[in-house]
């Protein structure tokens, strides 16, 4: 009887691919990829997960610090003041100074070059053998390494800092620079106002003499141009080029077209074409077809060496030299015609060129004169300008001169400092600690964005638009494979001999728990493979999921576990299952199952053994039978393609009320694509903090190509701490 019925190709496996047709296009939509958009909750389980390195990190960093810290020697520091600008004078001298380049700056003192020059090795000479005097160690590198000369913030003050491990020293050294600062500026100002109006004195006969030459060239310009106003005549030149432009590009393309003509003519098809419509071309073809017509009536009446039909071919073989003249000459006369009408165009295109070039440079001209005539105006300004500039300067230069001039003033002395600026321990630490934690947490989000994997549920739900049918928890002795085969024992333990035998539902055998750890660990695994199985049956509304198939992307994600786990689930619901291990390249059903593997799937599809000698029912569970994978073929995806398999799924599908296929994984192999569109759809196993993200793209990749029902993904492996089950009912 199973034989008969496998023979018997079933509606299903004749409408396998087009059933899922229209699941295809949501396989992209699904699938997103990661961005690089983190929010605080993110953040919090990232310093939760790395919890170990920032501290370890921040452990290193801190016992650093605190090493440097305490074998830092103290640093004493001082300063002094100066201010390099008169307040009370300036703002009578601005009064007679129109500043065009500094307005909206307080002082005319470049800041940046006064203290450029302060540190100067010319001027710092002979400081430095002032204070070689009193400290002889002293050298002008080893001064500007401890001495800071800045502007305070946008005042008129320079301010001066020395630090050394000496008090005593701080306070002489900046004495002594403070009153060469003093000195310098009492002796410099008074000669750079000198030099600044023999400066201007110097340049102001060549500026008058340049406004002169402008003036002169600018009258020069107008009369011998008449440059009243062009723009009347570069439109019109304009409106002649536009329309040089238009009659060219019309020629152009006439010439294009000639072209394009000759160049078709060259070829087999040109010429028919040319010729065709020849009157004496076409008489001669008429002639010849019917000379062929006569031959081949006289053929039906004579033999081939008769006098009618002798006589027919000759005069067919007479017109034939002629056709071929006649073919020659049209073409000749046609290749002729286009060749001269070809040379005309182009005569007509050059000579539109060059009137068109003559035209553009009488175009060019007026902008160069216009453009002349606006640079001899604005330099001629600008020389203008320069002049009444330079006289107003040299008027201010020669008021300064003549007023008393005030040096730089000392506004705060230097003083003897008593508590040194380092080391600070407290602030050091406080720093460390702070640069450490930070130190952490940085080299903490570097690593989680090197990592490539998905850490919790809620981020695989965000980031893969699949719906997420179950997560998973982790549970040691469900992922130890020297485990699985006492499952079942296991099940024994938890219930009553009795009523193993008879497995009532899951439901009931879950609501029972043990006060042992082990068991509650066993129990929530149980429950979660529950509610996987019950969002699963949920997920079609209009039929019952009567068969799938359970894959990954990658090796090692736990697709063989949920695969037999889920398949026992199902039979405690009362479900007639069957689970097949179709991975046919590493296999592991028959050691969750603890059963042989010496027949099995690839036995069942290569050689003609009865299915009831491969289909065998666990001892535990009446409603859960296994197909092993049996002997490993050399090829298994030539197996899964052969139309035997899919005779085998039909009979698999009206015998069992849920069939699972145990399939390899999906990246580099193409075994699940092939099992797939035979069945309602494929669930997509990851497991957490190990499945590769752009493994998944790969899967998406590859299912794309196939008409395959993706019903969605199963977490795999959570870590998660969960206080109670509600945890588990979100997903659905």
């Amino acid at each position: 009887m199973m034989e008969n019925n496998l023979t018997k190709p079933s509606s299903y496996e004749r409408n396998g691919s087009a059933i899922h047709q229209a699941f295809s296009p949501q396989i992209t939509a699904w699938f997103d990829k990661d961005s690089n958009d983190w929010d605080l909750r993110q953040f919090l389980s990232v310093v939760q997960r790395r919890m170990l390195i920032i501290v370890g990190v921040a452990t290193v960093v801190m016992a650093a610090v605190g090493y440097s810290t305490l074998k830092q020697k103290p640093i004493y520091e001082s300063n002094f003041r100066l201010l390099v600008e008169p307040v009370n004078e300036e703002k009578s001298l601005s009064q007679l100074t129109i500043d065009t380049t500094n307005s909206g700056k307080s002082g005319s003192l470049d800041y940046e070059s006064q203290i450029q020059v302060l540190k100067s090795p010319e001027l710092m000479i002979n400081i430095v053998k002032e204070i070689q005097k009193i400290y002889p160690n002293i050298n002008y590198d080893s001064l500007m390494a401890l001495l800071t000369i800045r502007r305070l913030g946008q005042t008129k003050i320079i301010e001066v800092r020395f630090k050394s491990e000496d008090p005593r020293q701080i306070k002489v050294v900046l004495d002594i620079i403070a009153k060469s600062y003093l000195e310098y500026s009492l002796q410099k100002r008074q000669t750079k106002l000198r030099q600044g109006v023999q400066f201007v004195e110097k340049q102001l006969p060549s500026i008058k003499n340049r406004v002169d030459s402008l003036q002169k060239e600018l009258q020069l310009f107008r009369q011998r141009y008449d440059f009243i106003s062009p723009d009347a005549q570069a439109t019109q030149i304009a409106s002649q080029v536009q329309v040089l432009k238009t009659q060219r590009l019309a020629i152009d393309q006439q010439l294009a077209m000639s072209r394009a003509s000759f160049a078709s003519m060259k070829g087999e098809q040109g010429e028919l074409a040319a010729i065709s419509n020849t009157s004496v071309y076409q008489q001669l073809i008429t002639q010849i077809r019917q000379l062929d017509a006569q031959i081949a009536g006289e053929q039906t009446r004579f033999q081939e060496d008769s006098p009618p039909i002798q006589s027919l071919k000759q005069k067919k073989e007479k017109l034939l030299p002629l056709l071929e003249e006649e073919a020659k000459r049209t073409l000749g006369v046609k290749f002729a015609e286009i060749a001269t009408q070809v040379q005309t165009l182009e005569v007509q295109s050059q000579e539109l060129k060059k009137a068109e070039i003559q035209v553009d440079r009488e175009v060019k001209l007026l902008p160069v004169l216009s453009r002349r005539y606006t640079e001899l105006q604005r330099e001629l300004q600008i020389a203008t300008e320069s002049l009444n500039r330079f006289l107003t300067t040299r008027e201010t230069l020669q008021i300064q001169v003549a007023q008393t001039e005030l040096p730089w003033e000392l506004i705060q002395g230097a003083f003897e400092p008593e508590q040194p600026i380092s080391a600070n321990i407290q602030r050091s630490l406080t720093l460390g600690f702070i640069a450490s934690l930070l130190l952490g947490v940085g080299i903490s989000l570097l690593l989680e964005k090197v990592d490539n994997t998905y850490h919790t549920a809620d981020s695989l739900k965000e980031k893969i638009k699949l719906p997420l049918l179950g997560t998973l928890p982790f549970d040691r002795k469900i992922q130890d494979s020297r485990y699985h085969n006492s499952e079942n024992k296991v099940l024994e333990k938890i219930l009553p001999k009795k009523v193993s035998r008879k497995m009532p539902k899951m439901s009931h055998i879950l609501q029972r728990r043990s006060a042992s750890d082990r068991y509650y660990g066993q129990g929530r695994f149980w429950e979660s493979l529950q509610v996987l199985y019950s969002n699963i049956q949920l997920l079609s509304s209009d039929q019952t999921i009567h068969s799938l198939v359970i894959s990954s992307a990658l090796p090692g994600d736990g697709k063989s576990t949920v695969s037999f786990q889920l398949a026992q689930i199902a039979a405690a619901m009362g479900k007639k299952v069957l689970l097949v291990d179709a991975d046919l390249r590493r296999p592991q059903v028959h050691e969750l199952a603890d059963l042989s593997n010496l027949w099995g799937l690839s036995s069942l599809i290569s050689t003609n053994i009865p299915i009831g000698q491969v289909i065998r029912q666990m001892p535990t569970m009446n409603n859960l039978s296994v197909i092993t994978s049996g002997p490993i073929p050399p090829d298994p995806a030539r197996l899964l393609s052969s139309e035997k398999m899919k005779q085998l799924m039909g009979y698999f599908n009206r015998t069992f009320d849920l069939v699972i296929y145990d399939m390899p994984p999906i990246v580099g192999l193409v075994d699940a694509r092939m099992i797939a569109p035979y069945t309602d759809g494929v669930v997509m196993v990851v497991r957490l903090d190990k499945t590769d993200k752009s493994g998944l793209m790969q899967a998406q990749d590859s299912l794309k190509l196939s008409p395959v029902n993706i019903l969605g993904i199963v977490a795999n492996g959570d870590k998660t701490k969960y206080k109670g089950y509600k945890h588990y009912y979100k997903y659905s």
